[in-house]
């Protein structure tokens, strides 16, 4: 469906984790190579438009008056679980999930299955910002079911890689994509791991798209016959009723990795 695309130059970094936080990290990169022209572009363009990019005296997990007005609530108040429980049960997993530094955390191979929110939705745009370490893996679905044994829904994938190479290496499946059906269809990439990244997805009815750091990476409609063809293609095609529209929790995924989320906002748009 789509052609693969030029990434521009991400030079390999060495990743080191800070001591003392398990979600804090820098890079170490020879003192001629600095940070390509496009992610300072786009960092300063964030910037300048707010989207979800924390300045001096901002707050995460809280809305600002206009974000009200627009519709905007929180699915996390940044203190605890309530409007989250684990997936086909009633109540939060008692391990492998902590609420901590105003983040909903998986813990590294803590366990505790994936979790979901309490409250199913429809037509809606939602923001999120999430990191990880290097080398982590997880993903947030929507259009989920709960009476699947597996397979519960679609995913934006979330990844933690550490050089562009690894950012592209398979497309179906990098940062943003709809996983295993869909490539992500332009240049963005996710920041280095331990950087905040800012996701937002919009589902209108059949109709979806996926963001990434403030730029539209994918679009795609349920209906077309190349999305059909698509999911027929993946490992998902003898899902029943993968692909299908209806009112559905939102899932944040236990991958075994250590990965961190705040300022999880929705607001519901008109059909």
């Amino acid at each position: 469906m789509n052609q693969p695309f030029l990434v521009p130059s991400w030079p390999d970094r060495h990743f080191t984790p800070q001591m003392g936080s398990p979600c804090r990290a820098r890079f170490l990169q020879s003192p001629e190579v600095h940070r390509p022209r496009f992610f300072r572009g786009l960092l300063f363009a964030l910037g300048l438009v707010g989207f979800s990019v924390h300045g001096a005296g901002d707050s995460p997990n809280t809305l600002t008056a206009a974000e009200r007005s627009e519709g905007w609530r929180l699915l996390f108040d940044g203190n605890s679980s309530a409007g989250w429980r684990a997936i086909k049960k009633s109540e939060f997993p008692t391990n492998g999930w902590a609420i901590a530094e105003g983040c909903i955390r998986h813990l590294p191979k803590g366990g505790g299955g994936d979790i979901v929110t309490t409250e199913k939705f429809s037509s809606y745009e939602l923001r999120f910002e999430w990191k990880m370490n290097a080398g982590g893996n997880s993903g947030l679905k929507y259009f989920v079911d709960e009476t699947r044994s597996v397979h519960p829904g679609h995913e934006y994938q979330l990844l933690g890689p550490t050089t562009t190479a690894e950012a592209v290496r398979d497309l179906k499946h990098a940062t943003a994509s709809f996983y295993d059906v869909l490539p992500v269809q332009t240049n963005a990439l996710p920041r280095p791991p331990g950087e905040w990244n800012q996701s937002r997805i919009v589902v209108r009815k059949s109709k979806v798209e996926h963001w990434l750091n403030g730029e539209k990476v994918l679009t795609y409609d349920l209906e077309s016959p190349e999305v059909k063809a698509a999911i027929a293609a993946s490992k998902f095609r003898g899902v029943a009723g993968f692909g299908s529209v209806f009112p559905h929790p939102i899932l944040l995924q236990d991958h075994g990795g250590d990965a961190w989320f705040r300022n999880l906002k929705i607001r519901t748009l008109a059909d």
